[in-house]
């Protein structure tokens, strides 16, 4: 069997890579782009053993499969299989039941090939990590490659510490060292390998989950969205309704419903409009739950309903219209519904993808790395002063396109480094803490300083010892407007209570631009790193001034002329933020 060209690049970057290295390392491809293939290949080439892990039956099923087609059968060590066997020259196997039994896992292995590796958590005592543990007690060199679509994990961050695109990925919490391939969606949908998605924001209606805020864990409680969902059934029964008449002319309609309740009340009503649906949770038993899937993919069902557990491993390729109904702060979880419908299939040209949640992500962007911190953020690209690397952060833009805001803490481009040493991150900061003993510049929430180790003073504490001095104020900003008066910029600042503090710029001359510039523009940019205008004119600035981001708290000096503006604090989230806080 010939590997498509992408396939083939994929197995040459694993090879090229372990043979110089032994550092882990990560592929990532599209879901529907092949992976098991390139998984097989990379055994019948390897010339130890080679055990290949996921984390359900359906997957190892499949895995087994492609193997088989490319060399010699592997052997299969899955509970869920009835298969405990772990003997082959390539095993096969889910992760719970090798971790259950390490010591059917005593023979060396040359390679581990984890497939839907964004799973793996760093916990020691998670299974992936205590099997990783007993076979490293085997074979001291052992090699480790993941592959995914989606390298990105919801709380930690990228998998990988680097990329071989030039780019830093979670430098401290990653579990693979090195991603070594990626391919973007888009090309494998002009080469017509995937379908085409055609992605819709709610059409009949829309759920309004906006006002959700994330748990620790990175996405939002079940509890926070049935309160929502419980006010919202008049939106349940006009989606459902469209969903009935879409369905007319599909093939298969896959639901992805934001909690049991939620999905039961989805199943009510198309039961009500005479269609044939099935529901799968967390709780549905497997043999249950292999049967409905069976009858799903036959397509004596056009409808099913499930609750978080058909994201990954489940392949159903005539699934041509995907309704999203929950809400994620997890763009790869977005991404693992979206892919369940792109795998082509006869008569199939694309994949209607309806978001009622509103969740806005775009397919075709990377992942930035960190979760959206507002409902309107888009991924930008915003160019590095010191080594020019593209970022892409989370952004604020125009009707036009154009940048307002991002972001963006720190480049995350690798500064140049000789192939054989440890690659280092750009040490360009966009919004830094500066230490005031050596003036290096730290991450907004550091605690030390990375440069001279000394404590960095903490914001509270520092403006305790300012407000406990005679004639100190701070002011509590809540609203900031710019204006031209008579040629000067003015600068209104408007506290809680309602009450203004003005600050006033001339321009006429070069050095009062400067200083304009100096303490204005620069500090109050929202777009850090980015090159503002050259300001000539008060009206240039007012313009401008969505460009311009309002400083939380300001600290001011009483003298004979009147309060002085001493400090502008941004990014603060502290005691001070609030005259409640320090009574």
């Amino acid at each position: 069997m010939q590997l498509r060209d992408y396939q083939q690049q994929a197995v040459d970057a694993a090879i090229a890579h372990f043979r110089h290295s032994s550092e882990s390392a990560v592929i990532v491809l599209p879901t529907g782009a092949g992976k098991s293939l390139v998984l097989a290949e990379l055994a019948r080439l390897a010339n130890g053993r080679v055990l290949i892990l996921t984390h359900v039956k359906e997957l190892v099923a499949q895995n087994a499969e492609k193997v088989a087609l490319l060399s010699q059968a592997g052997t299969v060590f899955a509970a869920g299989l009835k298969q405990k066997d772990s003997s082959g020259k390539t095993v096969i196997a889910s992760v719970q039941s090798a971790a259950r039994n390490l010591t059917q896992f005593s023979q060396p292995f040359s390679l581990v090939i984890i497939d839907e590796c964004h799973r793996i958590s760093l916990s020691e005592d998670s299974q992936y990590q205590l099997l990783f543990n007993h076979l490293l007690q085997q074979n001291s060199t052992l090699k480790l490659l993941g592959l995914t679509a989606t390298p990105y994990r919801l709380g930690t961050g990228w998998v990988y510490q680097s990329h071989y695109h030039g780019k830093v990925g979670s430098v401290e919490q990653a579990t693979f060292t090195r991603c070594i391939f990626e391919l973007p969606l888009r090309p494998l949908i002009n080469k017509g390998y995937l379908a085409k998605p055609v992605l819709l924001d709610g059409l009949a209606a829309q759920y309004d989950f906006s006002h959700l805020v994330p748990t620790e864990g990175g996405d939002y409680s079940e509890q926070q969205v049935d309160s929502i969902l419980g006010k919202t059934g008049r939106a349940t029964k006009l989606i459902v309704g469209q969903l009935n008449q879409l369905a007319h002319n599909k093939q298969g309609v896959l639901i992805f419903a934001a909690s049991v309740r939620h999905a039961n009340e989805i199943v009510t009503l198309l039961e009500g409009l005479n269609q044939q649906v099935a529901l799968l949770t967390a709780t549905t038993p497997g043999n249950e739950r292999d049967q409905l899937i069976s009858e799903f993919k036959a397509q004596r069902l056009k409808f099913l309903v499930n609750v978080a557990v058909l994201t990954t491993g489940f392949d159903a390729p005539h699934v041509d219209l995907i309704a999203i109904l929950r809400p994620t702060a997890s763009v790869s979880l977005f991404q693992q519904m979206v892919g369940r419908g792109l795998r082509s299939a006869p008569n199939k040209t694309h994949c209607l993808i309806i978001d009622y949640a509103a969740n806005g992500y775009d397919l075709y962007y990377p992942e930035v790395g960190s979760p959206r911190p507002t409902s309107k953020a888009v991924p930008v690209q915003v160019p590095c002063p010191q080594c020019q690397f593209a970022n892409i952060f989370w952004g604020l833009v125009d009707n036009d396109g154009d940048i307002i805001e991002h972001y963006g803490r720190r480049c995350q481009g690798l500064a140049e480094h000789a192939p054989t040493t440890v690659p280092n991150q750009c040490s360009y900061r966009f919004r830094a803490r500066i230490c005031p003993d050596c003036g290096g510049e730290n991450d907004i929430a550091a605690r030390v300083c990375q440069q001279c180790q000394s404590q960095l003073i903490d914001p509270d504490k520092r403006l305790k010892e300012v407000l406990n001095q005679k004639h100190h104020h701070l002011f509590r900003c809540q609203h900031m407007l710019l204006t031209d008066v008579q040629g000067r910029l003015q600068v209104q600042y408007v506290d809680i209570d309602g009450n203004p503090f003005y600050r006033q710029f001339a321009l006429q001359t070069a050095a009062q631009r400067r200083a304009l510039f100096a303490l204005f523009i620069l500090p109050h940019q929202r777009a850090p790193g980015l090159k503002p205008k050259n300001y000539l004119t008060a009206l240039e600035v007012v313009a401008d001034q969505d460009k311009f981001r309002m400083p939380q708290l300001i600290l001011l000096k009483k003298t004979n002329k009147g309060w002085q503006h001493l400090d502008s604090i941004f990014d603060y989230n502290g005691r001070y933020q609030s005259n409640a806080s320090i009574t």
